[in-house]
């Protein structure tokens, strides 16, 4: 049998927001991967639900709820995972909410309120898990992979969506930010722009989800909508081996949307 460039075995990856939606998605491609799984959400029941589901995969999964928009309880939760699990090499910055609001009536309550969680919230992660693996690499254990959930409001404007822009815009820059300073130690960091992906969050208003997925399936090359499970095989890829040259990079997954409009 050809040897599995993809294997994670012995990895551990942590995900925020990973008990639904892209977050579920992004968690089981890396258990179905071989990856070893930290949940963070904030629904206890939830978690559990989608921890059973991944441990079928034969991986240990471990849960935690932690609110993102805490950096105290980031900073909490980062070390009760590695009580749990020992270490972290992957950690999946994916946590987020949609909101809309035109941009002449924002008011600082819900820009705040979204931006601690998509913003501050990813860079606190990222900042706990660049410090855990700055710290394997001074001792000699160098590597690990920064992945951020980027969105198509990168590059193009969203109406009544500015604020979700603004976090998703920096988030990008982070990513190469990082990539630049933690290369030397072997750190990577990258971002995964998904297009619209038809998930609880995207589908809370089920016929404005029905009419969107409609329309962006008739401006996609491939037809359709996307759906969570597109999304792991970039999630795989950017946690694996198989990019260990490859970091600062954002990797659109949207069916050939952004290529065709």
């Amino acid at each position: 049998m050809p040897e599995n460039l993809f294997d994670l075995s012995g990895n551990v990856a942590l995900v925020t927001g990973a008990n639904s939606g892209l977050g579920f998605g992004f968690a089981r491609g890396l258990a179905r991967a071989g990856s070893d799984i930290v949940i963070w959400g904030r629904r206890a029941d939830k978690n559990a639900e989608a921890a059973e589901t991944l441990r079928g995969y034969g991986v240990r999964v471990f849960t935690d709820c932690v609110d993102v928009s805490d950096e105290a309880a980031i900073v909490a939760g980062f070390g009760r995972a590695l009580e749990a699990m020992g270490r972290v090499d992957t950690v999946v910055a994916n946590a987020g909410i949609a909101t809309q609001v035109p941009f002449t009536d924002m008011d600082i309550a819900r820009y705040r309120k979204l931006i601690d969680v998509n913003l501050d919230g990813a860079v606190f992660t990222l900042r706990e898990g660049a410090r855990h693996m700055k710290a394997r690499a001074e001792a000699g254990d160098p590597g690990g992979s920064l992945i951020v959930c980027g969105s198509g409001s990168i590059f193009q404007g969203v109406p009544t969506m500015a604020h979700y822009g603004i976090a998703k815009g920096a988030l990008n820059a982070l990513a190469k930010a990082l990539a630049a300073e933690l290369g030397p130690i072997g750190v990577r960091c990258n971002v995964i722009a998904p297009g619209f992906i038809e998930t609880e969050m995207t589908f809370a208003d089920p016929e404005q989800g029905r009419m969107i997925a409609e329309m962006v399936s008739a401006r996609t090359p491939l037809g359709r909508a996307g759906k969570p499970a597109d999304l792991e095989g970039a999630v795989v890829y950017l946690a694996s081996d198989m990019s260990a040259y490859h970091t600062g990079d954002t990797l659109v997954v949207d069916g050939g949307k952004m290529s065709a409009n």
